[in-house]
């Protein structure tokens, strides 16, 4: 039996690279993969937004996941993403994570429904049956409409599975209530402006879109904070780090930036899937120009300049 999983380090949710006619293209995505085990990002996330999920079937979720799955050959984790409307949609990549050997779910609220916390809870707990793997929570109440509150909590986090929960309200008091009331569901940042405050916290894990482009800065924090406990390094990191966030956070381009991050790199991210649209010259320009003086910031503080 594979050991559990430990939700500890930097998780990256992937990207998904499509050819100009809206089809995969696997092999920018092989090289996005590998990329980022070789910077040493500490796991992988598949189907997750960040991949364009709403803009994807089922059965091409789960291809995506199989991919990934193989091309990662054990190096790292791989966790599939189970977000849906639809209940039976949920459950279908929960078994498809199962018998693909995933190393976790990631699991949100279906969007748009707006569940009670019951509701909400009784739909989570299916898709754990379905899946019977590690379950990462992921509250996003800016998406989904609801917030997994306490009675959610109290419900499925008696789940064995439930190892942990990507916290992307935006509420600094809802880290705090996890901190102190849910200590045995692992906290990870998911609120990328707020990642020191998380650290502080005792989180020890940080799924962020952002390493798709830029591994070795978000590790550099991570390591900072949650290894070392350098929080006044942590700190310096963390201020250079902010224009950045400003960037994909507040200008409602958040994809579209992180695409674009990834081709700066040199490897291939392609157009987007509708209803989004690319960025334009003017973006493209500002997102390049916060890209270069975070690398040149980071690398002077992490070298001790």
């Amino acid at each position: 039996m594979a050991p559990r999983l430990v939700l500890e380090g930097i998780y990256t949710p992937l990207i998904t690279p499509f050819h100009d006619d809206g089809s995969f293209d696997f092999d920018a995505l092989a090289d996005v993969v590998e990329r980022l085990i070789a910077a040493g990002v500490h796991g992988l996330i598949s189907g997750g937004s960040t991949g364009e999920n709403y803009a994807e079937t089922v059965e091409e979720r789960l291809e995506l996941a199989r991919f990934i799955a193989e091309q990662a050959a054990g190096r790292v984790p791989v966790i599939v993403g189970t977000g849906a409307m639809r209940t039976p949609d949920s459950i279908a990549l929960a078994q498809g994570a199962r018998e693909m050997g995933a190393d976790a779910i990631l699991l949100g609220t279906p969007p748009y429904s707006v569940p009670t916390e019951r509701e909400n809870a009784l739909n989570a707990l299916a898709i754990d049956r379905a899946a019977d793997l590690p379950i990462i929570l992921h509250n996003y109440p800016g998406r989904m409409g609801v917030e997994m509150g306490t009675e959610f909590l109290d419900r499925v986090g008696r789940s064995k599975n439930v190892i942990g929960i990507k916290e992307s309200s935006g509420d600094i008091n809802r880290v705090h209530l996890l901190a102190r009331d849910y200590p045995h569901i692992g906290l990870s940042c998911g609120m990328d402006d707020q990642a020191l405050e998380f650290f502080a916290r005792g989180a020890r894990s940080w799924i962020c879109a952002g390493s798709n482009f830029l591994p070795e800065e978000h590790i550099a924090l991570y390591e900072a904070c949650a290894v070392r406990g350098d929080f006044d390094q942590g700190r310096r990191i963390m201020s250079a780090m902010l224009p950045l966030m400003r960037v994909l956070e507040q200008g409602g381009k958040f994809i579209q930036c992180v695409k674009h991050g990834v081709e700066i790199t040199g490897l291939r991210a392609g157009p987007m899937r509708p209803p989004l649209k690319g960025l334009n010259k003017d973006e493209k320009r500002a997102l390049e120009q916060v890209i270069r003086v975070l690398k040149t910031t980071v690398t002077a503080i992490t070298e001790g300049n």
